[in-house]
């Protein structure tokens, strides 16, 4: 497996958040429109089994990784810093990744310190129009959808790893800036999610001397994978995911939900050494459980991790806990 960092830059709002399960169904639509549908089946090829032919993180203000989503305890208290904006550090450099996990909120930034590197929402109107007549009609319902806006000349970083047997460098380079060029999540076809890919380099996920857990990178599937449970925090994120490309026409655009662990879980092995693991976690679907119109659908349940050091803990926690 190779580990390479994509660096792009938006050129437009985003309607979906950039994360990794997202990143990965838009990359296998760009492969099967570029290369074909057969392709795409050999590339998932046992992608539920434990090899996937990619894994994908979510876009990263360029420069920094998540924080972990351990509890507020772990971590050295910051003297004369409000609990709140304690909160919303959010951000690493990753410069400072080689420090104490329990000193990294000295080294955090919330989205205001990364000014334009952090989405902004702002509210979008919207209306319905009869196509016959090019008005709204008589029932005029406004609406508002959320759209996700980067600052001017803001850079993202992307880690994927792949497996480059299947799959070349330039075919992944390229099925990114396909993406880039149509527009990635919601309503790409008026505009949203462009972006250029600026640069697509080797790179390495980082892992501290003596790790004994992993940091994820993406949303990802845990369950019934092999963890010291009493050691892992995450935050549970559910999607509730529809086809995209060609898939929305096909009369049932709807997934089934899937349960996940968020961004930034921090899982812990029983038996598994954690250096030199690029990702963990689960292909799901592939057997028509994901979808009714797209029975070989799969989800992304793998994420990209670095290997961290637990601080030693200061207080009881419940296992399996999330960051209050």
């Amino acid at each position: 497996m190779l580990i390479y960092m994509a660096r792009i830059t938006p050129l437009s709002a985003f309607g979906t958040p950039p994360k990794g399960d997202t990143l990965f169904g838009q990359l296998c639509w760009a492969l099967r429109n570029r290369h074909g549908e057969t392709r795409l089946t050999e590339l998932l090829d046992g992608y539920t089994t434990g090899r996937p032919f990619a894994v994908v993180s979510d876009a990263f203000p360029a420069g920094h990784l998540p924080r972990p989503a351990l509890p507020g305890h772990w971590f050295t208290p910051l003297p004369n810093e409000d609990r709140k904006a304690v909160k919303k550090r959010n951000w690493l450099p990753v410069e400072h990744f080689d420090t104490p996990v329990a000193d990294w909120l000295a080294h955090c930034r919330a989205d205001s310190d990364l000014p334009g590197a952090a989405a902004t929402p702002h509210p979008q109107p919207h209306n319905a129009i009869d196509r016959r007549t090019g008005t709204t009609g008589k029932d005029f319902a406004p609406y508002t959808m959320t759209q996700l806006w980067y600052g001017q000349g803001c850079a993202l970083d992307i880690h994927i790893v792949f497996d480059n047997a299947r799959l070349s460098v330039a075919e992944i380079e390229q099925a990114l800036c396909d993406i880039g060029a149509f527009g990635f999540g919601r309503d790409a076809s008026i505009g949203l999610g462009r972006f250029d890919v600026d640069s697509f380099e080797p790179a390495q996920l980082p892992c501290q001397t003596d790790a004994d857990a992993w940091l994820t990178l993406a949303p990802c599937a845990p369950q019934g994978l092999p963890w010291r449970t009493e050691h892992c925090f995450y935050t549970v994120f559910t999607r509730f995911g529809r086809h995209g490309d060609i898939g929305v026409h096909q009369g049932r655009p709807f997934k089934t939900p899937v349960l996940l662990a968020n961004t930034g879980a921090v899982l812990v092995p029983q038996n598994t050494t954690v250096k030199g693991v690029p990702f963990i976690g689960q292909g799901l679907g592939g057997d028509g459980t994901l979808s009714k119109a797209i029975p070989q659908t799969v989800h992304q349940g793998y994420a990209p991790v670095v290997g961290i050091e637990l601080p030693a803990r200061t207080g009881t926690d419940e296992p399996g806990g999330a960051t209050p």
